[in-house]
């Protein structure tokens, strides 16, 4: 077994290329310092010499050829990749990959529909010894919805799921870190990671993970163990959607530069027992319409899996305007739906989680490479959102990545200046994965108009089954997330249904299903800077958007009469499941999500603890 990375001190440090600064996610939040310091959050008292001292003792360092931040499918499809070029080339390299997860897979959600293409590509023997949870869809079915009634739609080609299969996602992830391990990578759950290492020349030089044991105040505690560096000649990033380094790089390297802006959606998931009668293997069901109205984008789903297990969810697009809309309360109203309901009656809800998922498209996707790595899979945002699928894109952009990272640290040149993939960018725009990004382009943004999803679904229609992107005008993203929101004045309140306790519930019971911790004392990994003053800017225009985009809980407004808005703005971190939809969509731009401490969040995991009679 492989050496975690707490304990390899002993190993031979390599030279490399000089380290002089670091980019740090800082407490302000728009902007990134360069410092030799450890990252944090605003201290809350003052530090003895011992404990700063403590704090800027020097790192362990250690050298790797790649270093992949991140273990979903994209980040391990490029160790398996690199590991199968070294055993066809002869050239041995050192893959080391980190996983912010407790263990891999468990912030992963389950109850996916997979299509296999780059699967097969990557292990064409993979059906000899599959991951567990694998259901080869049978029918599939999409539905117009009203309150009481579903008129039957035509499934657009995109979405025929034929020789595709449900599958638990966090199952599939353990499988690929198993068959990665299998092949020499060196696989590390529960580190995380928030700081990238440069080298003089601007260059990403590889990674530190956070340090560990730190307090709320910011005072190393008494099981304190300073993060460790990783230099690599390659540093990929597949922390998936919306990460905290990605986002970092992106400003720096200004990799968007002539792209739209990425729009995202929070997608919300339940895993179900049901019983036999209820269940029909492989059925896979797609809804547009209620509960949401014309002017929100999404959409609910039904797969039915495994042994009499069901994973439904409710998608909602993020440039939604009204800000009374709770994703949460409308996705437990949409279970009460007859076409949902008479599935999940008598069953009993197992599991719960949510994710913000890309929904840019082709024109959202940013510049892939910067000097020294390369973002790849929901990093750079490959989701084709009309298939609803963006696993097998998101692994075909690590294997693309990971031929192009060897081809380079393998090369003969005795260049010493920082690698630069330009084989991954232009490769890329010939595979597979850019040709059903552009065939599909144009929907997504169609949505963008005067009659919301009514005018959508006759653009989106005309152009899945006839034009098939082949025209030479190309819509765009025109505002954030963020900037799609309006005053709450605008628009009148709304009242939800209580939930029954059978199909629908409240928020902390589902949170509790998530399974998540986080330590109390720790550094709080959403940062505000002043919440006084977000409460000024944020509380009179949006009456509290905060507690209704977030899926978990982790935002409320408590009546305070010593404060100018009658209300405390409360960060209830210890709930937080990682989906990073404040980050995304709260108006204001002043809450910054990073990694809390390796091993905190969800876990995800298909444990069923309850079976029916």
């Amino acid at each position: 077994m492989p050496l975690r990375p707490s304990t390899m001190y002993s190993l031979v440090r390599l030279p490399s290329r000089p380290i002089h600064r670091r980019l740090v996610v800082s407490q302000q939040l728009t902007s990134f310092v360069y410092e030799r310091t450890y990252r944090t959050t605003a201290l809350r008292r003052s530090l003895s010499e011992d404990e700063s001292a403590m704090l800027q003792e020097p790192r362990e360092e250690d050298e790797a050829d790649v270093v992949i931040v991140g273990g979903g499918p994209a980040g391990l499809a490029a160790a398996i990749r690199l590991k199968q070029l070294e055993l066809e080339r002869g050239k041995e390299i050192r893959v080391v990959l980190l996983e912010k997860a407790s263990d891999m897979g468990n912030h992963t959600l389950s109850g996916a529909v997979v299509e296999p293409r780059a699967l097969k590509e990557l292990l064409p023997d993979w059906l000899e010894d599959p991951p567990t949870t694998l259901t080869p869809v049978k029918s599939n079915k999409m539905r117009f919805l009203t309150e009481k009634y579903s008129i039957p739609l035509p499934e657009p080609p995109q979405m025929h799921n034929s020789g595709n299969y449900i599958v638990s996602l966090s199952e599939v992830v353990k499988w690929l870190a198993a068959k990665a391990e299998e092949l020499g990578v060196e696989v590390y759950p529960g580190f995380s990671v928030n700081e990238l290492l440069y080298d003089q020349s601007g260059a990403v030089a590889g990674i530190a993970t956070n340090d560990m044991g730190i307090s709320r105040a910011g005072a190393p505690k008494d099981n304190f163990q300073r993060g460790m560096e990783f230099r690599a000649k390659v540093t990929l990033l597949a922390e998936g959607c919306h990460g905290s380094l990605t986002k970092g790089v992106i400003k720096k390297y200004d990799l968007r530069r002539g792209k739209d802006v990425q729009t995202y959606g929070i997608g919300l998931k339940e895993i179900w027992e049901v019983p036999e009668e209820n269940w029909r293997e492989g059925e896979v069901l797609h809804t547009m319409g209620w509960p949401l109205t014309s002017k929100v984008y999404g959409g609910g789903f039904m797969y039915h899996f495994g042994e009499r297990l069901v994973s439904v969810g409710l998608v909602v697009g993020l440039d939604y305007a009204n800000p009374w809309i709770s994703p949460f309360r409308e996705f437990q109203r949409m279970k009460h739906h007859p076409i949902y309901s008479n599935v999940l009656k008598n069953g009993t809800c197992v599991s719960y989680g949510a994710r913000a998922l890309n929904e840019g498209g082709l024109q959202s996707v940013p510049k892939l490479i910067f000097p020294g790595g390369a973002l790849i899979g929901c990093s750079a945002g490959f989701v084709n959102v009309p298939k609803i699928k963006g696993t097998h894109t998101a692994m075909k952009s690590g294997m693309l990545a990971a031929e192009s990272a060897y081809n380079a640290i393998t090369s003969d040149t005795t260049n010493e200046s920082a690698i630069a993939l330009y084989d991954y960018e232009d490769n890329f725009k010939k595979s597979w994965v850019f040709e059903e990004l552009n065939e599909v382009r144009n929907v997504r943004p169609s949505f963008h108009n005067p009659l919301g999803m009514y005018g959508g679904i006759l653009y989106s229609g005309l152009d899945t089954l006839l034009l098939k992107g082949r025209v030479p005008w190309t819509f765009h993203h025109k505002a954030s997330d963020a900037a799609s929101t309006q005053p709450a004045d605008k628009f009148k309140p709304i009242d939800y249904p209580k939930p029954d306790g059978k199909l629908s519930f409240d928020l902390l019971t589902s949170v509790a299903r998530t399974g998540t911790m986080h330590d109390e004392d720790e550094p709080v990994h959403l940062q505000v800077t002043d919440c006084d003053a977000h409460t000024t800017a944020s509380y009179p225009k949006y009456k509290g958007v905060e507690s209704r985009f977030c899926p978990a809980g982790v935002y409320e407004y408590i009546s305070d009469e010593t404060k100018k808005e009658g209300v405390r703005f409360q960060i209830n971190s210890q709930n937080c499941i990682h989906c990073k939809t404040c980050d995304i969509k709260v108006p204001a731009q002043d809450i910054n999500w990073v990694c809390p401490e390796g091993g905190d969040g969800p876990k995800y995991m298909l444990t069923l603890t309850i079976k029916l009679a």
